[in-house]
């Protein structure tokens, strides 16, 4: 049994129908390159789940574990005049899961999500699934429909 934010996720997977592979990483996945070893896949597959908090909503960005989230990208995607990165706190409040372990689905007081364009070239990407210890694999068009999420271009220049 796992713990519950990652019950959770698992729960939303298999109602969903999604064939996705979540594992246990028991010395946890602290960073995007923690997760891409311990998953054994590239870096870029890693997605990392950040919310923003704009003009006073919350909103789910998934970017690339190689690359950061441009805010005044993420204020262009959303028509926002003011960005910035959420608080622990606030990450809990919008998502449910503690900062570490948010998973993109199911979120609880999240407005919109949005998702790197980059991310779904790919055939299989990494998620955070409701722990810092638990990742799933998925297809990325399956996270896009699942999420509820629009592409968008997040990330800044390399």
């Amino acid at each position: 049994m796992w713990p519950e934010p990652v019950e959770r996720v698992a729960r939303e997977l298999r109602a969903a129908a999604i064939e996705a592979t979540v594992q246990e990483f028991p010395e946890g996945t602290p960073t995007a390159e923690a997760a891409a070893n311990a998953v054994g896949c590239r870096l870029d597959q890693i997605v990392k789940s950040l919310v923003f908090v704009c003009d006073d909503a919350f909103v789910l960005a998934m970017v690339p574990g190689d690359r950061r989230a441009d805010e005044g990208r993420v204020a262009e995607a959303t028509g926002a005049t003011d960005v910035r990165v959420a608080r622990a706190r606030e990450v809990v409040e919008a998502t449910g899961f503690e900062p570490g372990g948010v998973a993109p689905f199911p979120l609880a007081a999240t407005e919109t999500v949005f998702i790197e364009r980059t991310l779904l070239q790919h055939d299989r990407v990494w998620i955070g699934a409701g722990s810092p210890a638990h990742m799933a694999g998925l297809p990325p068009g399956e996270l896009q429909r699942l999420s509820g999420a629009r592409p968008a271009d997040l990330v800044g220049p390399r």
